[in-house]
């Protein structure tokens, strides 16, 4: 209880400093006010993909997903995937900024508190040699603050990714659907029914639906995709 309240009054006198301008942050965020009512929200969007759409918000499904559902149930996307978020993930995956995990993952969490709880979250596995490469799964890392704060358990050890692919950031919409083919084998039974990916964005959705399609084999009823951005079709 004594570390609980001091930690709660080091927030309160020694707020952290916004990652995108210096300035204080907000109490436990390392975002100031300012930078934070000026991220891209994802305010209009499919309801099953979370792509960005145009026009007034309202219960809308986009052409792809009306002709070729996805294997996942629903992602959630609060943010588009653009500058500052852009920024934001880039230098998480790539510049070892661990810190730009635990702001984004607790934004996430705030923003996922009303969504209907899945049972276990599941983070993007990433291959051994791309572990050993970079040290650390950016999406483990934003799923930590997530679990934290949702009472959530974490399950690293029902799904791996067994094929070494190339970056999706590399290729086009046709490779990186060839790319992710058959990259992930999941356990025979998994532990929970009810489960909810967790990824840092989702650009063509491929690698998030080849993950799914093999959840729904290992016995998932329900799958939730939790990112923090949706990248639009002409970003």
């Amino acid at each position: 209880m004594t570390g609980k309240w001091l930690n709660n009054t080091s927030s309160w006198l020694f707020p952290g400093c916004c990652v995108l301008c210096g300035d204080p942050g907000i109490r436990n965020l390392d975002i100031c006010p300012g930078c934070y009512a000026d991220l891209p929200r994802n305010s209009h969007f499919c309801r099953t993909c979370a792509l960005p759409l145009a026009g007034k918000p309202g219960e809308l499904t986009c052409g792809a997903c009306q002709r070729t559902p996805p294997a996942y149930d629903r992602c959630i996307a609060p943010l588009h995937y653009r500058y500052p978020v852009n920024h934001l993930l880039t230098r998480l995956k790539f510049h070892r900024k661990l810190p730009h995990a635990r702001l984004l993952g607790t934004l996430m969490a705030r923003w996922l508190a009303q969504s209907p709880r899945p049972e276990l979250l599941l983070p993007v596995p990433l291959h051994p040699s791309r572990i050993r490469e970079r040290g650390y799964n950016q999406a483990l890392e934003l799923a930590r603050p997530i679990a934290r704060q949702l009472r959530l358990p974490i399950d690293t050890r029902s799904c791996h990714r067994v094929r070494k692919t190339a970056a999706q950031s590399e290729l086009n919409t046709e490779l990186r659907h060839k790319n992710v083919r058959n990259a992930f084998a999941a356990s025979k039974q998994l532990p929970a029914k009810h489960i909810a990916i967790v990824d840092d964005v989702v650009t063509t959705g491929h690698t998030i639906n080849e993950l799914a399609k093999v959840l729904r084999q290992a016995g998932a009823e329900r799958i939730d995709v939790w990112v923090v951005a949706r990248v639009p079709l002409n970003p």
